[in-house]
């Protein structure tokens, strides 16, 4: 332990550290957030909006006596099963809005999404104590196939490419992972841990939110070298 006049350098040291590394960690994110938002066509702003509006559905919220984080959809075999506004609905909803707007091929569009949705399917498994999950890093593999769709799809086109690659990286993941194992997880009885199967219910760390966040990234690295090395 190093002391110097009295002073304990190693307590201030670890001190510093404790407050730096997370305000590190925040900025990478931010970076990362903002960067993916602006590659599909989003202001940085808009972006933080929407991450922030995001994060507040990971707390309940009550409007007229109803949550509107976690909306309920239906029963069966003792399971609630629901949808999370943070990490489904919005990602789905900004899917939606940038097929309109950016006006994505169909063709295109169709097959990332299968492309994605199978890849999906096979590195995610159904766990009653858990939900639907993946380990890494396997989950990391349909943001991997979204960008290699994207590129090869939409060649050249970087405008269109980058919202692809979020799009088919989110819709992927909803359809391969929630949608085509849900009947399996449904087939368990419901475990002490709760009975509730909740759609993105891990919000911002959920493999739909991610997904799209990632394959935005990756999508974006190559094609910025593709083009500076093309230029």
């Amino acid at each position: 332990m190093l002391n110097i006049a009295g002073i304990n350098l190693t307590q201030i040291a670890l001190w510093i550290l404790n407050i730096a590394l997370p305000l590190i960690v925040f900025y990478l994110a931010y970076l990362i957030l903002t960067k993916s938002f602006n590659y599909i066509g989003f202001t940085t702003i808009e972006g933080i909006i929407i991450v922030l509006v995001s994060f507040l559905f990971s707390f309940p919220i009550f409007l007229f006596g109803y949550n509107i984080s976690n909306i309920a959809l239906f029963t069966y075999n003792g399971w609630v099963v629901g949808v999370n506004t943070g990490g489904a609905v919005i990602p789905v909803l900004i899917s939606i809005y940038l097929v309109i707007k950016k006006k994505i091929p169909i063709k295109q569009l169709a097959i990332g999404l299968l492309v994605v949705t199978i890849i999906t399917f096979f590195v995610t498994t159904p766990e009653p104590t858990k939900g639907i999950i993946s380990k890494f890093p396997y989950w990391i593999l349909p943001a991997f196939f979204a960008c290699v769709a994207s590129i090869f799809l939409l060649k050249k086109n970087f405008v269109k490419g980058a919202p692809l690659a979020y799009i088919t990286g989110t819709l992927g993941v909803l359809i391969g992972a929630d949608f085509l194992h849900l009947p399996e997880l449904l087939s368990y009885p419901p475990t002490t841990l709760g009975t509730r199967a909740s759609i993105g219910g891990a919000v911002l760390f959920d493999m739909i939110f991610i997904t799209g966040i990632i394959a935005v990234l990756f999508y974006g690295s190559i094609m910025f070298k593709y083009r500076k090395t093309a230029s």
